[in-house]
């Protein structure tokens, strides 16, 4: 079934929509689909890892597996007030860090959130597998330490540094 929503073409000679997003398995397209909708609701130009973020947490078990009950309360009420037009803003338009270099020329994806799937691409090759997973693109947005994504973490007390959340059991393979 193809998608009402309009996909952006690339710009220069960056990746474009189908390099960044052929090694998805359904279920991380799923995702992909859910935050290009939310940005588009949301009036923002750009999918960015607070979308990622929340799409994850909405369809994917295993990502939701990785917090504690009412951390996953905590942080749906922060994005979905962000998504309502309440609590968090970010003023400026482009989500990027300044941790590294951007990807260039992925339109409809912040730096941010372009960077961090090639990165769930790399840990999947990393794992022998084909396809990048929701836990790979979570361990990937986690990983860029200024994102929106970071940020709304640490406003529901989740410590992404630290060695509780990602050291413990299952969720040590983030």
């Amino acid at each position: 079934m193809r998608s009402r929503i309009p996909r952006q073409e690339a710009v220069g000679d960056g990746l474009c929509h189908a390099e960044l997003e052929s090694g998805l398995t359904d279920e991380l397209a799923s995702v992909v689909g859910g935050a290009r909708r939310r940005a588009l609701r949301d009036g923002d130009r750009q999918i960015d890892t607070a979308h990622l973020l929340h799409s994850l947490l909405e369809a994917d078990p295993q990502v939701r597996a990785a917090f504690e009950p009412a951390q996953i309360a905590r942080l749906l009420g922060y994005l979905v007030q962000r998504s309502i037009g309440y609590g968090l803003r970010w003023q400026t338009g482009v989500e990027d860090s300044g941790a590294g270099p951007v990807a260039p020329g992925v339109s409809g994806w912040s730096p941010v959130a372009a960077r961090a799937m090639a990165e769930a691409y790399e840990r999947a090759a990393r794992r022998g597998a084909d396809r990048a997973h929701g836990i790979d693109l979570l361990a990937a947005v986690v990983s860029a330490p200024a994102s929106r994504a970071v940020e709304v973490l640490g406003y529901a007390g989740v410590d992404v540094r630290g060695t509780g959340l990602w050291s413990a059991g299952t969720r040590s393979d983030l």
